[in-house]
């Protein structure tokens, strides 16, 4: 299940609301809000419900175990248990028929690995377990006494499926004393409608038009049909899908937090304005830049071991995040793409860049952007050395056609919207509305802004029912 589908929104959201708020008990609240996790997780593959709540057990036991040997030696047994179990699974589950054949590739056998459905939400829920158990052995939080509370906080299908990356630190309070007010309920439902509308109304738009141009995975295009134009418009439409799809989640997610009495911290801030790759990470996926750099880079001793240990350390850090995304070598690459920027912007570039006006800079990060998206995108190698060829001219590739020119024209409102909802219009916007309407009547405010998340709402299911009759809508997500 996910939750831009009319099965979430007609049904299983205003049941669980309605049962959530039917009695004022936070141990009722907990079981129901943990059953119905439990629920969305097992929508499509029940059986990776035990596998979730194995991870749970072993978790809280790992916590458990390490807050009772504090200070002393045994207390790291509990850490290296989590980390064994939690990577030992992501292995098993996500990695292990891409181990396989770099393996048989390496030494020249044919060993046949076990291929396994991905487990919904693998990588999310073990860094969460990974983060908790570290932070109980640096004594930056204490160990849930509760099996349920710690189960909750495990399966919360809020950020189950696309994150953000919820550390139990975050959270601890909500966990434990989390009060529910009018207030976080109506931000929350329109949050989670701003998260909808981008999802349907933007990135299922930009992914139909993107798989013109650029195939669909495991199904790839003939690259010689298309004009030079057409590859940077399919690149550019697959860079605002994933945002929009990502983003999109992260909203959707946080505001369903809210409408429970969580609250999770931001998990984009409008990346494409950026000026840097370090910048533009700092934008993106914040979460799991967050885990990265304090799970590992310090850890690993981040630029105080002196300038090459500082390099080393970037590269591992970026060579996990490209893992992380998927367990394909383009990923990799793809990870280890950025760090060269970064390492580059560090040496060189950053000291051109302040010598410039900022438009030169910006310009370089959304080119840098666009080609880091072909090493995302395609997972075969020829096609994506042919991609790159096609974008920078040397192919023997036209380089317009009057195909590309009717698209552009049908779909220029859309797309101005689509890239003006990449500028932070919305905060100071959002903001000056609740002022201007509170100030003027509590009254006038609740009704306004109950129209917005209703027009918001009847818009996005309506492109819902629209697209599940349309076959070409692409769905990455």
């Amino acid at each position: 299940m996910v939750f831009a589908s009319l099965i979430f929104l007609t049904v299983f959201l205003p049941l669980h609301l309605v049962l959530y708020y039917a009695v004022d008990n936070k141990t009722y609240r907990n079981i129901l809000l943990t059953l119905f996790s439990l629920a969305f997780y097992a929508w499509g593959e029940p059986v990776w419900i035990i596998l979730l709540i194995i991870s749970a057990m072993v978790d809280y036991g790992n916590g458990r175990w390490i807050e009772h040997f504090r200070g002393t030696a045994h207390a790291k047994w509990g850490l290296i248990s989590s980390l064994l179990v939690n990577l030992g699974l992501l292995a098993t589950f996500k990695y292990n028929v891409f181990l396989y054949e770099n393996f048989n590739a390496l030494f020249g056998t044919a060993f046949e690995p076990t291929k396994y459905a991905l487990p919904i939400g693998i990588s999310f829920y073990s860094f969460q377990t990974i983060s908790y158990t570290v932070d109980v052995y640096r004594g930056q939080v204490k160990a849930q006494k509760s099996f349920l509370r710690f189960l909750m906080f495990v399966s919360l299908f809020h950020q189950l499926v696309a994150g953000p990356i919820v550390r139990y630190s975050d959270i601890e309070d909500n966990i434990n004393n989390r009060k529910e007010t009018a207030y976080d309920i109506s931000q929350g439902i329109l949050r989670f409608c701003i998260g909808l509308f981008k999802k349907v109304f933007i990135a299922n738009v930009a992914g139909g038009l993107a798989v013109l141009y650029l195939g669909e995975p495991g199904n790839p295009l003939d690259l010689s049909t298309i004009t030079v134009a057409e590859a940077w418009f399919g690149i550019f439409m697959f860079a605002l899908q994933i945002y929009y799809d990502f983003s999109g989640y992260s909203d959707m997610a946080i505001g369903l937090g809210r409408m429970f009495g969580f609250h999770y911290y931001e998990n984009f801030n409008y990346p494409y304005i950026a000026k840097s790759t370090a910048d533009f990470w700092r934008r993106w996926h914040m979460s799991l830049g967050s885990f990265f750099k304090d799970y590992i880079y310090i850890p690993l001793g981040g630029n105080r071991k002196g300038k090459l240990r500082g390099y080393l350390n970037l590269f591992v850090v970026w060579f996990l995040t490209g893992l992380w995304h998927g367990a394909s070598w383009n990923f990799v690459f793809w990870g280890l793409y950025f760090g060269v920027l970064i390492l580059l912007e560090r040496l060189i570039l950053n000291k051109i860049f302040k010598r410039l006006p900022a438009i030169f800079s910006h310009a370089y990060l959304l080119i840098a952007v666009m080609f880091s998206w072909v090493l995302f995108y395609f997972e075969d190698s020829s096609q994506l050395f042919q991609f790159f060829e096609i974008m920078v001219g040397a192919s023997e590739n036209a380089f317009w056609n009057f195909k590309l020119g009717l698209v552009l024209k049908e779909h220029a409102y859309w797309l101005a919207l689509a890239v003006l909802l990449c500028l932070p219009i919305y905060p100071p916007f959002g903001k000056w509305f609740e002022n201007k309407l509170r100030f003027q009547s509590g009254l006038l405010y609740w009704w306004s802004l109950g129209i917005i998340q209703l027009i918001l709402l009847l818009a996005s299911m309506a492109l819902l029912v629209g697209d599940s009759f349309n076959p070409f809508i692409y769905y990455r997500f």
